[in-house]
């Protein structure tokens, strides 16, 4: 009597697939595909301000082996970093109230109140702060009436990182207090039943908790002002540019199209390799010790 078991095939089904044609096609009409013609064009050649078709390096090397290049990469690096930085730091005291120290309907209300200046355009936003940063602003007149000032907080990297966190901040906090509210109270409590402090259970029980959320809220928020031309062109007065301002110039500079397809590509390449290294982060489970 033969023992063997019969080999049931799984049978493929098409229903899971039709519910994930959606976000493919748009995935692939609107990242994929613009992304490939992004990367073909860098290798195309101008002449006559006119692109021609070509698969050149001229335009790597002449981006790549250029110091302004760099400067600019570098910059924009850094202050989208210091701008996660000082926006998660910022953002944390604030979201920690709202998920441990409030009732649930008044952290509703203040989420809907960071949600609502994403109602009104950026762009507006960044303006209203030439009122508030100018040098006859409301901050220098607040100072001068004890003796300070004026300083000048336009056209300077601090306005540009002013700029970043008005667009990043409100994300940020929300990201932050779902990240705390969903951690279970118990844990908390039993820490402060073993004798943890406040401030060593924040560090010991709750961040770690939360460290998912916590990361994919200062990705978010490096993302953003990584990528962001509003602020340092309006506020940091865009000497010297950063990345999506160096675009800009070089599509002005003999319809450059291709040159500043170089410099997108490698923003997207950054971006695409912090933002998996971020994740694998986020994502990683603590050796068991």
């Amino acid at each position: 009597m033969s023992t063997d078991q019969p080999v049931h095939r799984r049978r493929f089904s098409g229903y899971p697939l039709t519910w994930r044609l959606p976000i493919i096609f748009w995935q692939i009409l609107f990242f994929v595909g613009p992304l490939l013609f992004m990367v073909a064009m860098s290798f195309f050649l101008v002449k006559n301000y006119r692109m021609v078709e070509a698969f050149e390096f001229k335009n790597w090397e002449k981006m790549l082996t250029r110091g302004y290049f760099w400067d600019s990469y570098f910059l924009t690096l850094i202050l989208a970093t210091l701008s996660t930085i000082v926006t998660s730091l910022l953002a944390f005291p604030a979201a920690f109230a709202l998920a441990f120290k409030v009732s649930p309907s008044v952290r509703r209300w203040a989420i809907f109140l960071l949600v609502i200046p994403f109602f009104t355009s950026y762009l507006v936003r960044i303006f209203s702060w030439y009122v508030i940063l100018a040098e006859s602003g409301v901050i220098n007149a607040m100072l001068a009436t004890i003796g300070l000032g004026p300083y000048t907080m336009l056209n300077t990297k601090f306005g540009t990182l002013v700029g970043y966190m008005t667009l990043t901040l409100p994300l940020v906090m929300v990201l932050q207090t779902f990240a705390l509210s969903n951690i279970d109270r118990n844990l908390v409590q039993a820490a402060h039943n073993l004798g943890c402090s406040p401030w060593r259970a924040v560090y010991t029980v709750i961040v770690p908790l939360a460290k998912t959320g916590l990361i994919v809220a200062a990705l978010f928020c490096f993302i953003l002002s990584f990528g962001d031309f509003v602020s340092p062109y309006y506020l940091g007065g865009s000497k010297p540019p950063t990345l999506p301002i160096l675009i800009i110039d070089t599509t002005k500079s003999g319809q450059q199209w291709p040159r500043a397809a170089v410099v997108a590509v490698m923003m997207m390449v950054t971006l695409i390799t912090i933002a998996f290294a971020a994740l694998s982060l986020a994502y990683r489970k603590r050796a068991s010790r």
